[in-house]
């Protein structure tokens, strides 16, 4: 008895353990904000002509992003429900400001590569979904990893598209100049940023082994069934 008891023990902790990595892991491939879910799309165009903006935009968000849905996560049965919303913009735009100058004290010539797509992470879609479907449901530390996870995916994005228009637009990396002869510098340019995304999407889409033919659409959404109520009331 004493040591089915014990087995069960050792089950329910690794299942436990399992489900806080997975928290974590989802948001590097299999939800990746801003390659699977398109949510982040404006600082991911902006501000990625090189690596290290999109690196200093990404750690940014992340830094918000956890803090934001830590303090959610602690005042989700403090917070009235008619006044959420508000509530998590007034939470999330504090990281933001103190997110800010920390770069700017620290960081300035970064600071000013980003210019106003800083202040904007307050309305970063990425940050306020993961406030309202997330953290504002779940304990303390399942939030943060939920945060970690998402801003590594965001970063990973942002780096690598970063990386792909400085090496294909500039002929360089991180700074560092690659010598190539004639570097296409439409790249560089608005257009290039959405070819160069475009591309980076469908190649993850490929490793992820993701088709045409996956149906994302409300069959497997979970709020098929209170849709399917309301739909009935109108």
């Amino acid at each position: 008895m004493h040591t089915e008891s014990l087995l069960h023990r050792k089950k329910m902790i690794f299942m436990n353990e399992k489900g806080m990595l997975n928290e974590f892991t989802k948001g590097l491939l299999k939800e990746n904000p801003t390659l699977v879910s398109l949510l982040g799309m404006c600082p991911t165009l902006a501000v990625t002509t090189m690596a290290a903006n999109g690196i200093g935009m990404g750690i940014a968000a992340t830094l918000v992003l956890v803090c934001s849905n830590a303090v959610i996560s602690c005042l989700k049965k403090v917070i009235p429900d008619s006044v959420r919303l508000p509530c998590f913009i007034v939470i999330i735009a504090g990281f933001v400001t103190l997110t800010e100058l920390i770069m700017k004290g620290f960081f300035p010539e970064l600071y000013d590569r980003l210019g106003i797509y800083l202040p904007l992470i307050t309305v970063n879609c990425i940050i306020l979904g993961r406030a309202e479907s997330f953290a504002s449901k779940n304990d303390l530390l399942p939030s943060i990893l939920d945060g970690l996870g998402m801003g590594a995916g965001f970063t990973a994005a942002l780096f690598l598209t970063g990386s792909v228009r400085e090496i294909l637009g500039m002929g360089s990396w991180m700074g560092i100049d690659l010598h190539i002869s004639s570097p296409m510098t439409v790249f560089v340019l608005p257009a290039g940023g959405f070819f160069a995304l475009g591309c980076i999407i469908a190649a993850v889409n490929r490793l992820s082994g993701r088709s045409s033919e996956d149906k994302n659409g409300c069959e497997k959404c979970p709020c098929i069934d209170s849709c399917k109520e309301r739909i009935q009331d109108i």
